[in-house]
C-alpha cells in the first residue's frame, strides 16, 4: 500500500499542463510522465493553508537519503532545473518519486538502473509554509 501523499491545486494544475503539453509535443519520456499523472492523480488535493510544512511542493528544497547517500535537492520545473545546482525535475525518476511526500517518508522508487530507496530526511524549505504561493 502506497503512503498518502499531498499537492495543492496550483502544483497540480501546472503539472498536469506541463504533462499534457509534453505528451503531445515530444513522446520520448512517456512512462515518466505516466508516472508523474499517476502520482498527481492518486494525491490529496489540500489548499495552500492546510498543507503541512513538511510535505514535498513544488520549488521545495529538501535532503534525501538516497540509498547511502545524503543529498540536497530542490524539486523544480523542467525548464529550471540545473544539476550542478541541486535542482531536479520533477519529471526526472527521483523529482516524480518525491513529489508529495513528507519528511520521514521512505520510498521504493524505479530508476533506470533499477530500484532504488530514497528517504526524506529534512524539508529544508517549502515556498507554501512561508506565503510563498506563487513559486
Amino acid at each position: 500500500m502506497s503512503r498518502q501523499i499531498f499537492i495543492t491545486q496550483s502544483d497540480k494544475d501546472r503539472l498536469l499542463e506541463l504533462i499534457y503539453k509534453a505528451k503531445y509535443e515530444d513522446l520520448k519520456d512517456n512512462l515518466g510522465l505516466q508516472e508523474l499523472e499517476a502520482e498527481i492523480n492518486r494525491a490529496v488535493v489540500t489548499s495552500v493553508d492546510q498543507l503541512p510544512a513538511n510535505v514535498i511542493t513544488m520549488n521545495t528544497k529538501v535532503i534525501l537519503l538516497i540509498e547511502d547517500a545524503e543529498e540536497e535537492f530542490t524539486l523544480v520545473y523542467p525548464n529550471e532545473a540545473d544539476i550542478l545546482q541541486n535542482k531536479i525535475s520533477v519529471l526526472s525518476p527521483i523529482g516524480t518519486a518525491i513529489l508529495g511526500y513528507s519528511e520521514g517518508s521512505v520510498i521504493e522508487w524505479k530508476v533506470p538502473d533499477g530500484i532504488v530507496l530514497i528517504e526524506v530526511k529534512k524539508v529544508l524549505f517549502q515556498p507554501e509554509a512561508l506565503g510563498l504561493y506563487h513559486l
